[in-house]
């Protein structure tokens, strides 16, 4: 064989190595591409509530700022937060400052008014046993984030938004409930309020419940999408609902205020 022949077949076989390795690689980046989007996609689910690993009582709300990792701790009232009705003005268990992030904590019952944040935050991992006022209620910021997690037993709102703003809620879990998120229809600051909900199991229970909640005449808008229905033959559980304040003037998805189609909507 000559050199030159030689050179390519050495050539060739560099060439056929190279396009192994680039392949392994690509094989690798489909593998944990689709790795990470099943890590993405995998909602929380209404049957895999977490297990405490021990139990605190909070006679006063606890304040956070950056960030609590509550590893896993159920939190409840006690004392002057020991409150798990409807009535209004209520102390919350946590309340965040402004670029606070709260993670990995099962709030229990009573479960007083929740969590408060005072302007941008984050809430991770967070679970609502048995809600008691609200939830959680967004009062001041620009951009609320609530990432996995689940809420059940909420005899009015789960996610009450006061302040400014847009709030962001994925892969979370609500059964039991009445409405899962509301702007804010009698707040002295009639703000424009967005809500953005992505991949959210809901669990009927017959009676009628609500998605969000906007406010029409104040130009708010919910985005919908991978939105999982389970246990709703009757098709109680509204996706959008419309005010003008308090004032139900219409349900459904549109091109202004409720941004949604049937595509987004599953029912099982």
């Amino acid at each position: 064989m000559t050199s030159r022949a030689e050179h390519r077949v050495h050539h060739r076989r560099r060439s056929l190595r190279r396009r192994a390795v680039v392949s392994g690689l690509g094989a690798f980046a489909l593998t944990g591409a689709a790795i990470v989007s099943s890590t993405m996609l995998s909602s929380a689910s209404a049957a895999s509530w977490p297990t405490p690993t021990s139990s605190q009582p909070v006679s006063s709300t606890i304040s956070v700022s950056g960030v609590r990792d509550g590893g896993m701790v159920r939190y409840y009232g006690s004392g002057d937060l020991a409150g798990d009705g409807q009535e209004e003005g209520q102390d919350p268990i946590f309340k965040l400052a402004a670029g606070a992030t709260l993670k990995n904590v099962i709030i229990g019952a009573p479960g007083a008014d929740g969590i408060h944040c005072e302007g941008n935050c984050t809430l991770q991992n967070v679970w609502w046993e048995d809600v008691g006022e609200d939830a959680a209620t967004f009062r001041g910021g620009t951009t609320y984030t609530v990432t996995g997690g689940g809420a059940k037993k909420a005899a009015d709102k789960v996610f009450q938004h006061n302040g400014p703003g847009t709030l962001n809620v994925s892969n979370f879990a609500v059964s039991e409930f009445k409405t899962l998120y509301r702007s804010c229809g009698d707040c002295s600051t009639g703000y424009t309020r967005k809500v953005n909900l992505s991949n959210i199991e809901v669990t009927g229970t017959g009676s009628t419940a609500r998605l969000v909640g906007i406010n029409v005449n104040r130009n708010d808008v919910a985005t919908l999408r991978g939105i999982t229905i389970l246990n709703d033959s009757g098709r109680k559980v509204i996706p959008c609902q419309k005010y003008n304040n308090n004032t139900a003037v219409g349900t459904g998805p549109d091109s202004t205020n409720c941004l949604y189609s049937s595509s987004d909507i599953t029912y099982r």
